[in-house]
């Protein structure tokens, strides 16, 4: 029998560079992932979010890209026309911070980066239609969401209003919640103010509720990113009550969702910018100076809910609208204009927040609610008080209301107030309009003019695009296009006089919410054209969780807008949604003499272990002294725990990454970086190719005939096609990748131990050899390429191959290997007949040596037999 594993040249001559090289070669030659509408084709449409050009891949990219691949690859060997694209979200603020910090302009450090990047996900041979690509700066991109948004003006779901913003006084620009650290801009450290000026926004309330109905149509997005949405759009059902104010003409307008604790209203609260506090500053220079004070400071939920509470009262009083009582109108530096009314409604009774102010001020505290007969303890209110269907919570200390539930209270007062013009129903929303303006040159500009006399103008379809220049001077302090009178004139189209452009840009988001359409309609002169229809939904897309709020629900309303403006017939852009988890790495560091820390790339470290193999230490490779062990964390450059896939790609191939990346954990989950598991990899790749080139040297490959078999073919053939079932469902339905991969290394192990070199034994290799490497491909394509022409194929696309089928018959087992217990301790097992009844397998039980000797000194009371698994003996 010749010896299958004397391997030391088939392994040697396993060169990913050059297989990898070879590979990518053909499919660009043949165009081979360039895909055009088919309607006699099932259709499916991959889709991972596009990455933005910062200048290299990072192994989240790897991964990420990976899955779609993985899934693009699959779903096409299941017969279907798959498309997966790809694109840069090229606009936003790392181009201008990269463009001062190189000197340089932000367009020409994109396009840069555009290049690099591009090859970098070549070289990882992703199945990509680069046909399609583009860059969400470039002009003939973005002149469509100028053209949709002009549209949207003149449907009035696009409109400008004052806002209050977070305003970096240094940079000149408006910030995001998040670019305020501590009350500081992110960049320039300057103090941050609250700064009223006006904005854009798109009328994303308009589509609250189709929104919120739209999220049990996708049983295909994880419940974690639904519940997001959910509470992010946040229907709430209560009553907008109207206080008189005394000595003016206008009520206070509040919105509550407790309408039942309305009698423990003890004051109102309204934030720095309403009216009522303004009007109130004028003559009380205290006021006023503690309005000034509020316009330093964040605007986020978040820090309004974590700062101290402060406030101030106006000296107006409001009329509680069922008592008549005279309750004071307090400012607070938690309650801003931007949200709701601007004024709410203080029961500090029940209340966190208005407990907490109250306290604090002196103000009054009423209980009007009680649960049961539990005492009523202020500090301990929110234990249950947060339950409004509690059974047994009644209103008290409330006149009329007396008595009442949490329901009865609110119809009660509902009508009541409905009738007296005091208050109606009303359904309210957390989701507030998108504002899409900002203040930044790096952006597509907002198409519209301002004219002294006609006001702000649509920019004519016809002088679409408005186009930012991009050969600019850029400091970073202002906006070039801000800065350049002559970029900002321009002639009103209503009545020809003179006139100015816009110059503040769109959100970036509003790039990356119709991108996904674009892809389908190619060159098409329009946003989308009728292409969209064959392609939309997308089928299945791919992204992180830290994007399942804001990203996916602009997402979707992009889509509705697209929708109602007849450009795409289905209600919602992506049927399925896997967000894949970080890639993690461990972190080193030195502690500087200042308390700071200075953090070492892993590649620079060498750890060390003891003789169980337990991680003991770390030194740093340059001078082999020690460095500290941090935590296990994201990685990021603040931390320097990175790991380029170049040069991991350089030095295992990028089929090796590849499969690590979708070994080390399922998608869902965090992945650990560990270059000893890219090792393991490695070396199960090299094992692949010297069983497969090895067994391709033979002279023939015969064909495996079933009824031929003997028990060890049988054997053998049994776990190929049981693989087969596993990979499928693992692949195409559970997307449990890791998984997948496991089931092929243990057929890879069967089929290395598997001796036989008899005809139907080399027949039954040959069929699992070729069954295997067509499971990886979409995993390690460029492998699956290669090592299908080694076994023979002339047909090198593998995509085109069909997925292999399950052989039904060849899952049928002659016998079956059943566990022995006995008193439910295992003590050996038999092999019985598939259809052996209860008497016989019972028979084998008592008469297998382990068991037998065991039960010498003991009676057997009892044995239940649990057909095709277990025997189960009692005895005593």
């Amino acid at each position: 029998m010749q010896d299958t594993h004397d391997t030391s040249k088939t392994e040697q001559d396993y060169q990913p560079q050059t297989v990898e090289a070879a590979a990518q070669q053909y499919w660009g030659a043949q165009h081979a992932y360039e895909v055009k509408e088919d309607p006699a084709r099932p259709k499916f449409y991959c889709l991972s979010m596009l990455p933005y050009p910062s200048g290299a891949l990072h192994m989240g990219h790897v991964r990420n890209y990976t899955i779609g691949d993985v899934i693009s690859r699959y779903q096409r060997m299941q017969g279907k026309n798959v498309l997966q694209p790809m694109g840069w979200d090229a606009f936003g603020l790392p181009a201008e911070n990269a463009a001062i910090k190189n000197k340089t302009a932000p367009a020409k450090w994109t396009y840069a980066n555009i290049e690099h990047m591009r090859s970098q996900l070549k070289s990882l041979g992703y199945a990509i239609d680069w046909t399609r690509e583009f860059a969400t700066c470039r002009p003939e991109y973005y002149r469509w969401e100028q053209l949709m948004f002009t549209r949207l003006m003149k449907k009035g779901l696009a409109y400008r209003k004052n806002s209050v913003v977070n305003w970096d006084p240094v940079d000149q620009t408006v910030l995001a919640n998040e670019q305020v650290v501590d009350g500081r801009g992110w960049r320039s450290g300057a103090v941050v103010e609250k700064r009223e000026i006006p904005q854009w926004f798109l009328r994303i309330t308009d589509y609250a509720q189709d929104l919120l109905d739209g999220l049990d149509t996708l049983p295909g997005w994880p419940d974690a990113v639904k519940t997001m949405q959910r509470n992010w759009i946040g229907r709430s059902e209560g009553l907008e009550i109207h206080f008189a104010v005394e000595g003016e003409a206008a009520p206070l307008t509040v919105f509550t969702t407790r309408p039942d604790t309305l009698m423990g209203v003890t004051f109102v609260s309204i934030a720095g910018e309403h009216p009522l506090a303004l009007k109130a500053a004028q003559h009380n220079p205290q006021l006023a100076a503690f309005l000034d004070e509020l316009k330093h400071g964040g605007v986020s939920e978040a820090e309004l809910e974590t700062q101290e509470k402060r406030g101030m009262a106006t000296g107006l009083f409001a009329i509680h609208p069922v008592s008549g009582d005279k309750v004071p109108v307090w400012v607070a530096n938690f309650v801003l204009m931007g949200y709701g009314t601007g004024a709410v409604m203080a029961v500090p009774g029940h209340d966190a927040r208005d407990f907490e102010f109250a306290h604090k001020y002196g103000l009054p505290i009423r209980q009007v609610i009680a649960a049961g007969d539990e005492t009523y303890d202020a500090a301990q209110w929110q234990e249950w008080y947060g339950d409004k269907t509690r059974a047994d919570m009644r209103v008290i200390n409330s006149g009329a209301l007396d008595g009442r539930n949490y329901r009865e209270a609110f119809d009660y007062l509902a009508a009541k107030l409905e009738a007296e013009d005091k208050g109606l129903r009303r359904v309210n929303w957390r989701l507030r309009d998108w504002g899409v303006s900002r203040q930044r040159y790096w952006g597509c500009p907002i198409p519209v003019i301002y004219c002294p006399k006609c006001d702000a103008v649509p920019v004519p379809e016809d002088q679409l695009p408005v186009v930012l220049p991009e050969d600019v001077a850029f400091s970073g302090v202002q906006s070039p296009i801000k800065a350049d009178p002559e970029w900002r004139k321009c002639t009103c189209p209503q009545c020809g006089g003179p006139a100015e452009r816009e110059t503040d840009t769109f959100d970036t988001f509003m790039e990356s919410s119709w991108y996904y359409a674009r892809y389908t309609s190619p060159g098409a002169d329009a946003q989308v054209d009728g292409r969209a229809n064959y392609w939309l939904p997308v089928d299945q897309y791919i992204g992180g969780i830290e994007h399942a709020i804001l990203h996916l629900l602009y997402f979707r309303f992009y889509h509705k807008l697209m929708r109602d403006a007849g450009l795409v017939q289905s209600n919602e852009p992506a049927t399925n949604l896997l967000c894949q988890g970080m890639v993690i790495a461990e972190t080193f560091y030195r502690d500087n003499a200042d308390g700071s820390k200075d953090w070492i790339n892993p590649a620079d470290v060498e750890i060390q272990r003891d003789d169980k193999a337990r991680v003991v230490g770390a030194l740093l490779k340059a001078d082999g002294q020690p460095v500290k062990i941090g935590g296990t964390e994201k990685m990021s450059k603040s931390k320097n725990n990175g790991v380029d896939p170049q040069a991991m790609v350089g030095k295992y191939g990028a089929d090796t990454v590849r499969l690590f990346s979708m070994f080390a954990a399922p998608p869902e989950q965090s992945l650990e970086w560990n270059e000893a598991g890219v090792e393991g990899m490695a070396r199960f790749l090299r094992r692949f190719w010297r069983e497969v080139t090895t067994h391709a040297a033979q002279p023939n490959h015969p064909v495996a005939d079933p009824a031929q078999l003997d028990a060890g073919q049988k054997a053998l053939r049994r776990q190929l096609h049981e693989t087969i079932q596993k990979v499928s469902d693992d692949f195409g339905r559970r997307h449990s990748f890791n998984t997948a991969i496991a089931a092929l290394m243990e057929l890879l192990n069967a089929v290395n131990k598997f001796a036989d070199m008899s005809e139907q034994g080399r027949a039954v290799r040959h069929e699992a050899l070729e069954t295997m490497v067509l499971l990886l491909n979409p995993v390690v394509p460029h492998v699956s390429h290669h090592l299908w022409q080694v076994l023979g194929h002339a047909e090198a696309v593998l995509e085109d191959q069909p997925w292999p089928a399950v052989d039904e018959s060849a899952l049928v087992r002659d016998s079956l290997t059943l566990a022995v217990q006995v008193n439910g301790k295992l003590r050996g097992t038999i092999e019985v007949p598939a259809n052996a009844g209860k008497e016989e397998a019972e028979a084998l039980a008592l008469a297998q040596p382990h068991v037998a000797a065991f039960l010498k000194d003991l009676a057997v009371r009892k044995v239940i037999v649990v057909p095709g698994k277990i025997v189960n003996i009692v005895a005593g």
